[in-house]
């Protein structure tokens, strides 16, 4: 099954509204996590955004997967960027 590398960027103009989303955002990453949809998640250190790294079917499961979540419902995501990764060595190589 295809490997997604997302990235999320966020502007400094959604910080707060982060903020008070952030435990249904994380919420509803563990449960991805826990269905082995979600690979590994986390935000950079500046603020800027966060990297996602999900296993789905295709592109349209991802699309549909990305729209649950709680920030993109929000509308607190200024910027998605998906693409299917092929990892060669380390953890997620097959």
């Amino acid at each position: 099954m295809p490997i997604f590398a997302v990235q999320y960027t966020y502007s400094d103009a959604t910080a707060a509204a982060r903020d008070v989303h952030r435990p249904r955002h994380r919420t509803w990453l563990a449960g991805q996590l826990a269905a082995e949809t979600l690979l590994s998640s986390g935000p950079y250190p500046d603020g800027s955004g966060a990297l996602l790294l999900f296993r789905t079917t295709d592109a349209e499961a991802l699309g549909q997967l990305l729209a649950a979540d709680p920030f993109a419902q929000e509308e607190l995501i200024a910027e998605v960027r998906a693409a299917e990764w092929q990892p060669v060595f380390g953890a997620f190589a097959d």
